[in-house]
């Protein structure tokens, strides 16, 4: 079987104790007989959660044995060199029809210490918010580790936080390390490293169907977090109009937004980046083409362009907005 065709994969839906029913009503995914959905994974390797191909030749296989198989012609060379046969990234869409936990996520050097995995630096593109919505990215004023610990203790752990009201479009990098929660009322894409560390610091103090809080992971968050004051927790971006503007540059994953109107191409420059390319439709509707049979793609879907593919258009007769990744 050869590796000459965009992947596309089966939606791996997950019920949360904030989820709400957007990722139906908004992205058209049937996430039944689950009673709510607050994450879908997209696009995963993490172990018991392995996407699996939906199209083509490689239909039924799954994302690891991919890797394991085809190595540098799917991830690129120097992807596979730094990582093996290990898919590097996870792509998610998650609707917050309640506050999230206040959360932090470890970094490499932490979640090795103390996983023995991958930490999670991430990014999160915002698809849609309802009026009024927020988010947490980072500290608004500056603290200490022994003064946070306290104010948590002391149920004052929002006071510290910056928020942010959001709308379609904005993006914000969270680096790991730093604290942050999504707010209700909101969608988004997220695109971060292969990790599923999370510590909990704060959680509302409410109780699942059985009466039960979630576990927190106060110590082990304090000790991931980074307490820098940031003047920005925004990324700016220029949209560019029919064509691919530069949005995150970081050493775990790269994100451009593509922009087009009425009857436009975008040729993917797939040749000289050595990586394979996400592709995640977060508005309209258009098709992918090359060398291969066209895959169409709307919003909410997300394709694998495997590194061996040197010809790849996102076309759109109407409108199209598409986040591109790679490494």
């Amino acid at each position: 079987m050869s590796l000459n065709y965009p992947l596309r994969f089966k939606t791996i839906f997950k019920e949360k104790i904030w989820g709400g029913k957007k990722i139906k009503e908004v992205l058209g995914k049937d996430f039944s007989p689950l009673s709510n959905c607050g994450e879908t994974w997209e696009l995963s390797a993490v172990s018991g959660n392995v996407s699996e191909v939906l199209n083509g030749a490689l239909k039924g296989k799954d994302l690891q044995s991919l890797c394991n198989e085809f190595k540098g012609k799917l991830l690129g060379e120097k992807v596979s060199a730094a990582f093996g046969t290990e898919f590097p990234l996870l792509i998610k869409y998650i609707d917050a029809n309640d506050d999230l936990s206040v959360q932090v996520h470890p970094d490499d050097k932490l979640a090795k210490e103390k996983h023995g995995c991958k930490g999670k630096t991430e990014m999160w593109y915002i698809m849609q918010a309802d009026q009024g919505a927020t988010l947490n990215s980072g500290f608004a004023k500056e603290t200490t580790k022994e003064e946070y610990a306290k104010a948590i203790q002391q149920g004052h752990s929002l006071d510290f936080l910056n928020f942010e009201k959001v709308k379609s479009g904005d993006v914000f990098f969270m680096p790991a390390g730093r604290i942050h929660y999504i707010g209700k009322g909101v969608m988004l894409a997220e695109i971060q490293q292969t990790s599923d560390i999370t510590y909990r610091i704060y959680d509302f103090d409410r109780k699942d169907d059985q009466g039960n809080k979630r576990e927190l992971h106060v110590k082990d968050g304090v000790e991931a977090l980074d307490f820098t004051v940031y003047p920005e927790y925004k990324t700016k971006y220029i949209i560019k109009n029919n064509g691919s503007a530069e949005v995150v540059r970081s050493e775990f994953f790269n994100t451009n937004v593509i922009e087009l109107k009425s009857a436009h191409h975008y040729g993917l420059p797939v040749g000289k980046r050595d990586s394979f390319t996400i592709l995640i439709c977060v508005e309209g509707e258009g098709k992918v083409e090359g060398d291969f049979s066209a895959e169409p793609i709307k919003a909410g879907d997300v394709l694998l362009v495997p590194a061996a593919l040197k010809h790849v258009v996102v076309t759109t007769k109407s409108a199209i907005r598409v986040l591109e990744v790679y490494v």
